[in-house]
C-alpha cells in the first residue's frame, strides 16, 4: 500500500510494471480498484500508475469542505515529484479527463502524450443540472434511487439491455456503497468540484500529442464535447468508438486497452512512405 502525504492528507496510489509511465486518472465514481481488470495488460511493458483523488477510494476525505479540481491537479503534480518522474503519459476518463486537461495545460512539458476518454472542456449547464440532481438524490440516502439515477445513463442502451445479468451483479455490489453516507457526501463534494470547470481558454496551451476518444452512445458527455476538444487542441487526433456509452472502458475493453498502449508506445508520431 503506497501513501502520498499531500499537505497532511493521505493520498493512495499504486505503481506496477516498468517502462514508459502511464498515469491513469479515475472517473468521478471510480477508484484505483476500478482498473483491476486492466492492470495486467497496461503494466506488461509499461509502468502503470493509479491514483485515488481526494475524496475517492482509499484517499482521505475532505469532510465539510468546498474545493475545485485545482486540488486534484496539484495532487497529480505532487505525486509525480514524489515518484521523481519528469514526464508521463497521461490518461483520463470523464472527471479524470478534466483533471488531465488542466494538468497538461498547466504543465505542458511534463506530459509526453495525453489520452482523453469521454470527457469535456467545460461543465455545460446541462451537465451541471445533472450533477445537482445526483446530489439531491444522494442526500435522501436512498441507494437504490442513487443507483438508478447515475448508473444506467453511463452505459449505452444496447450494452445495458444485452448484459442484464452483469448489470444486476454490478447493482448488488454498488448498492451498499451507494447507501453509505460517507461515500455520498464525498460524491457531492467531487460533483461540486467540477461545477465551475471550464478549460476552454487554456486548451491552446496543451502541447502534448493528444488522442481524444468519444463514444457514439455517450449521453453524459456526447460527441460534440470531444469534437470541441479536437478542434481546440492543436496536436490532437480524434477516434469514435461505435456502439459504446460513457463507460467505454467496460463496454469495449479491448479497444480501450489497444488505444492506450498503441498511442503511448508508438515510437514515431509521423510516418512518411
Amino acid at each position: 500500500m503506497s501513501i502520498l502525504n499531500y499537505k497532511g492528507r493521505n493520498i493512495y496510489y499504486d505503481v506496477q510494471g516498468e517502462g514508459l509511465p502511464i498515469l491513469i486518472l479515475n472517473g468521478i465514481m471510480m477508484s484505483t480498484k476500478s482498473w483491476e481488470p486492466f492492470v495486467e495488460s497496461l503494466s506488461v511493458h509499461n509502468m502503470l500508475i493509479r491514483l485515488d483523488f481526494i475524496d475517492q477510494g482509499q484517499s482521505d476525505k475532505l469532510e465539510n469542505s468546498v474545493y475545485n479540481q485545482e486540488i486534484q491537479v496539484d495532487i497529480v503534480d505532487t505525486l509525480l515529484s514524489h515518484l521523481k518522474l519528469d514526464q508521463i503519459n497521461l490518461v483520463g476518463i470523464s472527471y479524470g479527463g478534466e483533471v488531465a486537461i488542466q494538468y497538461a495545460a498547466k504543465y505542458p512539458s511534463k506530459v509526453r502524450r495525453l489520452i482523453l476518454f469521454n470527457t469535456t472542456a467545460y461543465t455545460s449547464p446541462w451537465l451541471a443540472e445533472t450533477g445537482k440532481m445526483w446530489n439531491a438524490i444522494g442526500r435522501t440516502r436512498n441507494g437504490q434511487a442513487y443507483y438508478q439515477a447515475t448508473i444506467p445513463v453511463i452505459y449505452s442502451p444496447s450494452f445495458y439491455d444485452n448484459n442484464l445479468d452483469w448489470m444486476r451483479k454490478r447493482e448488488a455490489v454498488l448498492l451498499p456503497l451507494f447507501s453509505n453516507p460517507v461515500f455520498l457526501d464525498a460524491m457531492e463534494r467531487l460533483t461540486n468540484s467540477a461545477e465551475q470547470y471550464d478549460a476552454r481558454a487554456s486548451l491552446k496551451d496543451i502541447t502534448a500529442k493528444t488522442l481524444i476518444v468519444g463514444s457514439d452512445e455517450d449521453y453524459l458527455t456526447p460527441l460534440n464535447n470531444q469534437k470541441l476538444l479536437h478542434k481546440e487542441i492543436t496536436n490532437s487526433e480524434f477516434v469514435i468508438i461505435p456502439g459504446a456509452g460513457h463507460a467505454s472502458m467496460y463496454e469495449k475493453p479491448l479497444t480501450f486497452i489497444s488505444l492506450i498502449l498503441g498511442f503511448v508506445n508508438a515510437k514515431q508520431e509521423t510516418f512518411i512512405i
